[in-house]
């Protein structure tokens, strides 16, 4: 078993550092609101923290999962952050949805202290978090991948390398580029169904049987036919990692028509107040625009 810090306790964050502790790591957490840290530390029994630095001293492996690029240098970096308490030869994995231009740039910073450093998005959502059953795409050094995947097997089902530090963010972006055309696509055809007067539940019966089928399909169709946006990843954090894909793209020369379509279609739904929705109230702008 690993001793463990685990900075960021949001959605994500509270429930897959539980399950490190459930399954026997020593685990000391840090959140900015130390109120939820204290909630933390009751639930689960493990240690909380006032600081990044205190949190991450004297630990094996340092994860972290914060809102941003500008979140997660403050955690890393700031007067109080966990690299003040990280000693050489310890290692700082990072679950963020971030930039690679971070990932690197963290890397280099930490490896001047002889600390590694992986990028390790994930995906699966609040409900993959929770279940303990997240996809991590990993960037790093193959050595420290062997020394971290079995301590996040506590909450993946599914955990691979993809390159050296930076390719677990371009992959995770991959991710949401391929989630932003799914999502629009049943949007419309839900719509579609409603609008041609049949029963959009009958419909996804049939056509989830065969070629349309997706997650997405599965285990959002019901909730959009009923307008409720309250389940899952929320319309601010896919801007913010459409956002990331957007601009590398427009750096290695990719050409994303629909992704940038699709971006401005939740700018539409934030302007509608959904914000917190979830991705799947691109719904809602179909019914918007059927009712001009």
């Amino acid at each position: 078993m690993a001793n463990v810090a685990f900075l960021g306790l949001g959605v994500m964050g509270y429930p897959m550092a539980g399950h490190l502790q459930k399954q026997g790591h020593q685990v000391t957490v840090y959140n900015r609101t130390f109120s939820k840290a204290e909630a933390w530390a009751v639930e689960f029994g493990g240690r909380c923290c006032a600081t990044p630095a205190q949190a991450a001293e004297g630990q094996d492996i340092v994860f972290a999962c914060v809102g941003n690029d500008d979140d997660l240098r403050q955690v890393v970096l700031g007067e109080e952050g966990a690299v003040h308490g990280m000693a050489p030869g310890s290692i700082f994995v990072d679950h963020t949805t971030a930039s690679c231009d971070v990932a690197r740039e963290l890397a280099a910073l930490l490896a001047e202290k002889e600390i590694a450093f992986m990028d390790a998005p994930v995906s699966g959502g609040q409900a993959g978090a929770e279940n303990g059953v997240l996809t991590i795409m990993a960037g790093g050094s193959e050595a420290v991948f062997a020394r971290v995947k079995p301590v996040m097997a506590a909450y993946a089902r599914c955990a691979e390398l993809l390159g050296d530090v930076g390719a677990g963010q371009l992959t995770k972006m991959v991710n949401q580029i391929c989630i932003a055309g799914v999502v629009q696509g049943l949007a419309e055809a839900m719509h579609f169904a409603k609008s041609a007067g049949l029963d959009g539940e009958k419909v996804v019966e049939v056509i989830s049987k065969g070629a349309a089928q997706s997650w997405q399909m599965e285990n959002r169709h019901k909730t959009m036919l009923k307008g409720e946006y309250d389940f899952g990843f929320a319309v601010d954090w896919m801007r913010k990692d459409l956002g990331i894909a957007l601009n590398e793209a427009r750096r290695n020369g990719s050409h994303l028509p629909l992704t940038a379509m699709v971006d401005q279609f939740y700018a539409e739904v934030q302007a509608m107040g959904g914000n917190r929705w979830d991705t799947s109230s691109l719904m809602a702008r179909q019914e918007k625009c059927r009712n001009k």
